[in-house]
C-alpha cells in the first residue's frame, strides 16, 4: 500500500512530505517511539502513527507519495460504456423523464460502473470529456402561451418593480428622514 497524497499540493511540497515521511521509516527501522518522531520532525503524533502502520504493512515503498489524488476515477474505457448508458436515455435506467441531471448521471455511474463520485466530480468529468448542460430543443407540450403571456404583461412588472422607494432617507431611527 503506497501512502495516499493531497492533490492540491505542488510537486515540491509533495516530495517535501514524501522526504519526512521516508526519514521517519528509518526511525521505525530503528526502534524509535512515535512521540519523539513526531516532536522531531514536527508531525502530528497522529501522522506517525500513520505512517507507522502503512510501513508495517509495506515497508519504505508504502511511504512513498502515490501521486496526486484526484486523477480520474472514471477510465476511458468506462467512460465509453457511460457513454453508451447515456445514450441510452434516462427512461432505460428508470427515470419519469427524458431529463440528464447530474444526480442521475451519478446514479448511472455507481449502478453501472460500481464508482461512487461526488456530484461536483462527475460534472467536471463531462465537461473535461466535452459534455455540457443543454436547453430543451422544443417546448413543452403543457406549455399554456396564453398564460405565458399574461403573467409577462401583469406579474412581471409587479416582480420587477423596486421594493424600497426611491426618496433620500435613513436607516437610522433617531435621524430626520428616516422611515
Amino acid at each position: 500500500m503506497r501512502y495516499p497524497e493531497g492533490g492540491g499540493l505542488t510537486p515540491e511540497r509533495r516530495a517535501f512530505r514524501e522526504k519526512i515521511r521516508l526519514q521517519a521509516g528509518g526511525r521505525f527501522a530503528a526502534g524509535e517511539k512515535t512521540a519523539v518522531i513526531a516532536k522531531d520532525l514536527r508531525v502530528s503524533v497522529r501522522s506517525v502513527e500513520r505512517w507507522r502502520h502503512a510501513w508495517r504493512e509495506g515497508g519504505t515503498e508504502a511511504l512513498r507519495s502515490a501521486g496526486p489524488a484526484n486523477v480520474p476515477t472514471v477510465t476511458d474505457g468506462q467512460f465509453a460504456v457511460l457513454e453508451e448508458e447515456l445514450g441510452k436515455g434516462p427512461a432505460a435506467h428508470g427515470f419519469e423523464d427524458e431529463r440528464w441531471t447530474l444526480a442521475r448521471v451519478q446514479t448511472v455511474i455507481r449502478r453501472r460502473l460500481r464508482v461512487s463520485l461526488s456530484v461536483a466530480t462527475v460534472w467536471r468529468m463531462l465537461k473535461r470529456h466535452g459534455w455540457s448542460w443543454q436547453a430543451p430543443a422544443r417546448r413543452a407540450l403543457e406549455r399554456d402561451e396564453h398564460a405565458v403571456e399574461l403573467w409577462k404583461k401583469e406579474v412581471w412588472p409587479r416582480v420587477k418593480a423596486s421594493r424600497r422607494p426611491m426618496a433620500p432617507g435613513s436607516s437610522s431611527r433617531t435621524k430626520p428622514g428616516s422611515p
